[in-house]
């Protein structure tokens, strides 16, 4: 099981389904563990209903149906699917409303969902995610990218409440995949994925939604901040290294 955990962290998103699937046949007795602990690029389905988008993943999965944050039914129809209490369904309809401004703003597009169920030691659990397609088909492309997803997994563990007090648990899932191909610079591949945790103790005076957004907000600055610093600049640093650019040419003006 650490082996094939150790396999994972180094399989590039993009090939992370045909390796768990490889993995799941070869190791049936942890099938659990794999599936609650790889995380897999986020896929979409349309919600007839209401028109609208939802984000598919473990969280949100009962049997072989996805229930959909945006009318609360599971497709295919499921008829004993698992659905959280009124108080949190209440909260997990205002999650999905502010979250989806606070993906406008910062995304300029993609889809977003939370989901929101109960948790064993009588608190809740929030699952925020959001994925960007910023391949030349999808929207939002940028300059000479060919093929680009950013799968962003923030999965929140509040604990009961203490004197007006929460323990938060966050732990953030970033998987980024690029193609850039382009006369100029040929074809480029950069995949990979980065996690990250946060603990903290916040009053909950302006409520649960306020604190988990202050600390998905912190924790996708500092992941946006070590991709563009450690992994591309690294990257950066290499390649040009292995292969430095060619002297400019020196450009003279003419004499007369």
């Amino acid at each position: 099981m650490e082996a094939a955990m150790g396999l994972m962290r180094r399989i590039p998103p993009k090939h992370t389904e045909t390796a768990l699937s490889a993995l799941l046949s070869l190791l049936p007795d942890h099938s659990s563990d794999l599936l609650s602990q790889v995380d897999q690029p986020l896929q979409i389905l349309h919600d007839e209903d209401c028109g609208k988008e939802f984000i598919l993943c473990e969280y949100n999965r009962d049997a072989d149906s996805y229930r959909s944050p945006w009318s609360n039914k599971y497709q295919p129809p499921l008829e004993d699917g698992l659905y959280p209490s009124p108080q949190l369904r209440e909260l997990e309809i205002e999650a999905n409303e502010v979250f989806a401004i606070y993906r406008e703003q910062y995304y300029e597009g993609g889809i977003s969902s939370v989901y929101v169920w109960e948790d064993e030691s009588d608190g809740f659990v929030a699952c925020f995610l959001i994925k960007k397609d910023g391949s030349k088909t999808g929207h939002g492309r940028r300059g000479y990218l060919q093929e680009g997803a950013w799968d962003a997994i923030h999965v929140v563990q509040v604990s009961p409440e203490e004197m007006g007090t929460a323990h938060y648990c966050l732990t953030s899932t970033i998987m980024l995949s690029l193609t850039t191909n382009n006369e100029s610079s040929g074809v480029f591949n950069l995949s990979g994925s980065i996690r990250r945790q946060m603990n903290m103790d916040l009053s909950v005076a302006d409520g649960h939604l306020c604190n988990m957004g202050k600390m998905i907000e912190e924790m996708e600055a500092k992941l946006r901040n070590s991709l563009d610093q450690v992994y591309f600049g690294k990257t950066k640093e290499m390649v040009c290294t292995l292969r430095p650019p060619s002297e400019p040419v020196q450009l003279r003006l003419p004499d007369n």
